[in-house]
């Protein structure tokens, strides 16, 4: 508050009081037959004095509404719900003005008398009392309005609603008004109200504390309650400003009419945890009667200063639903006489005033005289306090009451320094004094009281503390408000509040701090997605993507892992990636069994085809030509194992290479072998010479020549682009896959269609040769084992590209182990069936298809024998020359030597000489 206007409202008022006399007799004149007092509004307690003060209370907290219809005199105001402590107030400014008095060093000479009001907290009825303020000590001894009374300052009122219709009233006249409960920030308006002043804070700092208080707690779903008054509009705007950035949304906002309705209160009872509430006691006290009876609990309320201290609410029958109530209140100060004084205020020295009379009744519940109106018994002196009311007699902590008495003091001192400044000592810039025509805005007073430092900004509010106050059961069950923080304005942002949260009984009698949210808070690993049209605490949690983390509650949004990492599985933190290859576990070591198994196999068929070289059936089959494709077979065998373990460069060259190599050898050899049993029936006929082109030398000729093919694919694949180790994070995000990438992906399929272009050609080769005749025919298998590895390999194809990972190079182990497996028992075993288990037929009589012609008992028409000599001197087809057909050799003849392999029955020789 600003100190120069105080005084200079002063500084006027006195003016007016010094002229008071002479203007007096010329307005009884003028205006004598012309203004008369048509009702009167009597005081609760008047003290006359030198300057006399006015004091504004509610010393009701409700009033009966009058029938208004203009057709009769107003009834005079009737009011009821007696509040004992806004009676205490009242008390504490009549006990600054005897203080002051009786004080030798403040306004010396000079005596402050007083009128104090009921405004039975409505706004019209504290118009009426300002009014009755301006008009003298007694209405009733001055029926005609004379003049205006030289009235020094208002001590008023309680709520701002009041205040503003009083400082609007006062204002032309520039009496300054002080008020000791009114904080609603509007009122800090000097335009509108330059003669307001106060002693507690502005809504400002309160819906600040009020804001900083939901933060701390996290309640992020409040429902905000007002009355129907400029106090509760603002306070409410001024806090919905404060949320402003911050994460607390309101989930309502309600009015309490100012008629109350208990229909439209029961409509604000809501689902909201936390309740904020801007109201005055009297408002709340019908309200909350309704809320109890709905017998609804577990409401957090958090209260302002307007009723967070109101005692009306001690009662034990309040704890269940207001019991853990929080909010802030104005800060206790210290009165040494009020104590004592209190104890004076008695029905014995008042018997005519009806508060005291009402005072006794409220706190003793008792009626003091046979004369009051009241329907409770009457005092007998051995009543004890009421419970509901212990409050009204504690004044080791006042806080209205000690704003009260601070007001009377500011009044005091501004008065004080005006009436007795001297030039060069004054309390203002340079010692000057106050002077109607030299002050400057900047000049402020400043005072000390019962230890306290009392200052004012220019907008006539305090120096801005805040108790934070906790509803807590006492020990006779009643509620009793424990001081649990402090909120200082003067602190730096972010450190004015200061809550000890120990100390802090919530709603339910609860130890821990209650929940209010629309949404319960998202964990670590999830994020918030705000539902469309709700407010922003009004959120769905959806688990964060793979590859993405949030590591803190709440999370917006979710944040990628680096390259190498992944989200682990609750998406809280990022994981280096699994790194998978072929290795030798189930999968590796079955794929390595498998491979072992197979080359064994082969080794063993070789074995058995070396140790029976000498036979018919090893000679037949081209022994030479066999014993490559065995040695190809088990190269492919074993070059599956590159395809197992972490790759490396020069694993990556050797998979597809050795692979293809080996399968293009095996292949050549089958081919040369399909072309020999092919060849043989054809030069068979008279004049085919096809034979001297497919000797041994030929056939190496074209193993080697079709294998080089490959060879050099392979070399020009490894020289240009080889293939290589890579890390594959694309296919699946979440591991690295260790993969031989090909290189260039144009040799990797020349090598695939090249191996395919062998076995495509042999077997359209041996399927042209199935059906030539012979007890064993090698043709029909090629032609079968073709098939398999055709098959084999062309699954292989979308297999292989569609397979992740390593698996690919496992479905790749897997072909070649198939289609080698296809081979080796295809070509081989029914060999190795009859040399190991049916060694009878492996004889070149059966081969030759003897052994039937043996068994007959003649020989008829164009039987070989009959035509054995036309086939005389033509080469046996099945075995090399100087070997006859009996299996005897001749004397002194070479060894026989097995150059190619046709399998042919005696009767497609008789065929082919009847054909000649």
């Amino acid at each position: 508050m600003s100190w120069l206007a105080l005084s200079l409202s002063l500084y006027a008022v006195s003016v007016i009081t010094l002229t008071y006399t002479s203007v007096s007799s010329f307005a009884s004149i003028s205006a004598g037959q012309l203004c008369t007092l048509q009702n009167s509004f009597e005081p609760s307690f008047v003290a006359q004095g030198d300057f006399v003060i006015g004091g504004i209370f509610p010393l009701h907290y409700n009033q009966e509404m009058p029938d208004l219809n203009c057709t009769y005199r107003p009834p005079p105001v009737k009011c009821n719900g007696f509040d004992p402590r806004a009676f205490r107030w009242a008390q504490t400014m009549r006990l600054a003005v005897e203080e002051i008095n009786q004080s030798p060093e403040l306004l010396p000479n000079y005596t402050l008398g007083y009128k104090i009001f009921d405004s039975c907290a409505y706004p019209l009825t504290g118009q009426r009392a300002a009014l009755a303020v301006l008009n003298g000590l007694s209405e009733a001894e001055s029926p005609m309005c004379s003049s205006s009374y030289p009235l020094l300052a208002v001590i008023g009122e309680s709520g701002s609603a009041q205040s503003i219709v009083v400082s609007r009233l006062l204002q032309p006249f520039r009496i300054p008004m002080i008020s000791y409960f009114s904080s609603c920030a509007c009122l800090t308006d000097r335009r509108k109200y330059p003669t307001f002043f106060r002693v507690i804070p502005n809504d400002d700092y309160q819906v600040k504390a009020i804001a900083q208080l939901l933060v701390h707690f996290n309640w992020t779903w409040v429902g905000l309650v007002r009355g129907d008054h400029e106090y509760g509009r603002f306070a409410v705007q001024g806090l919905l400003r404060e949320l402003q950035g911050t994460k607390v949304c309101v989930a309502y906002q309600e009015m309490i009419p100012l008629l109350y309705n208990q229909q439209r209160a029961l409509e604000i009872i809501s689902l909201a945890k936390v309740v904020v509430v801007f109201s005055a006691e009297g408002e709340m006290t019908p309200f909350l009667r309704d809320y109890m009876a709905q017998n609804i609990t577990g409401i957090q309320w958090v209260a302002s200063e307007a009723w967070v201290t109101a005692s009306v609410f001690t009662g034990s029958e309040y704890y269940p639903y207001l019991g853990g109530t929080i909010g802030f209140g104005i800060r206790t100060g210290h009165i040494s006489r009020l104590s004592n004084y209190l104890q004076t205020i008695n029905p014995q020295k008042y018997p005519n005033n009806p508060l005291v009379q009402e005072l006794w009744e409220a706190l003793y519940g008792c009626s003091p005289s046979l004369s009051s109106a009241s329907q409770l018994p009457l005092c007998l002196g051995q009543e004890s306090l009421l419970e509901q009311h212990s409050a009204y007699m504690n004044t080791s902590s006042p806080r209205v009451a000690y704003n009260a008495y601070k007001a009377v003091y500011a009044i005091a001192h501004s008065l004080h320094n005006l009436l007795h400044c001297q030039p060069g000592s004054g309390p203002f810039e340079n010692n000057s004094c106050a002077q109607s025509n030299s002050i400057s805005p900047w000049q402020e007073v400043k005072f000390t009281i019962a230890g306290e430092e009392v200052n004012f900004d220019l907008k006539g509010d305090s120096i801005p503390y805040y108790d934070v106050i906790n509803w807590q059961r006492g020990t006779s069950e009643n509620i009793e408000f424990i001081n649990v923080g402090l909120f200082d304005g003067t602190k730096p942002a972010g450190d004015e509040l200061l809550i000890e949260e120990d100390r802090i009984m919530w709603a339910g009698h609860q130890s821990e701090v209650p929940v209010s949210v629309c949404s319960a808070s998202c964990p670590p690993g999830s994020r918030k997605a705000v539902r469309r049209g709700k407010p922003v605490c009004c959120f769905d949690c959806v688990p964060c993507d793979s590859g993405k983390i949030s590591n803190e509650t709440n999370s917006i949004e979710c944040t990628f892992c680096p390259e190498n990492f992944w989200s682990s599985e609750d998406r809280t933190s990022c994981i280096p990636k699994k790194v998978e290859f072929l290795a030798y576990d189930s999968l590796g070591i079955a794929l390595t069994v498998i491979s072992a198994v197979g080359a064994c196999l082969t080794i063993a068929v070789f074995a058995v085809f070396f140790h029976h070289r000498n036979t018919a059936i090893v000679r037949v089959n081209n022994s030479e030509l066999s014993f490559f494709i065995l040695f190809a077979l088990t190269l492919c065998f074993l070059c599956s194992l590159v395809f197992i373990g972490e790759p490396t460069v020069w694993s990556c060259m050797l998979r597809h290479t050795a692979f293809s190599i080996t399968f293009s050898l095996c292949i050549s050899c089958i081919l040369g072998k399909t072309m020999v049993v092919l060849a043989a029936f054809t030069a068979t006929r008279p004049g085919n010479n096809i034979m001297k082109w497919l000797g041994p030398k030929q056939q190496r000729a074209i193993i080697f020549s079709c294998t080089l093919v490959q060879v050099v694919i392979c070399a020009a694949w490894l020289i240009d682009a080889p293939p290589y180790p890579s890390r594959n994070i694309k296919y699946e995000r979440s591991k690295i896959i260790l993969e031989c990438s090909v290189g260039s992906s144009l040799a990797f399929w020349c090598v695939l269609g090249y191996i395919g272009l062998q076995a495509g050609l042999c077997f359209v080769l041996a399927f042209l040769a199935r059906k030539l005749p012979g007890n064993f025919n090698e043709a029909k298998f090629i032609t079968f084992s073709m098939l398999i590895f055709c098959t084999v390999w062309l699954a292989f194809i979308p297999a292989y590209i569609s397979s992740p990972g390593n698996y690919a190079d496992a479905v790749e182990s897997f072909a070649i182990l198939g289609s080698s497996f296809g081979l080796l028992f295809c070509l081989f075993a029914p060999k190795c069936y009859i040399i190991l288990l049916k060694p009878e037929q492996n004889t070149k009589q059966h081969l030759m298809g003897k052994e039937k012609k043996e068994h007959r008992g003649g020989r008829s028409k164009g039987s070989p024998s009959s035509q054995g000599s036309k086939l005389q001197g033509r080469r046996n087809p099945v075995f090399p020359p100087g070997e006859s057909g009996s299996g005897v050799r001749s004397a002194g003849s070479p060894s026989p030597r097995l150059h190619w392999l046709p399998t042919v029955s005696p009767s497609h020789f008789s065929e082919q000489a009847g054909k000649t």
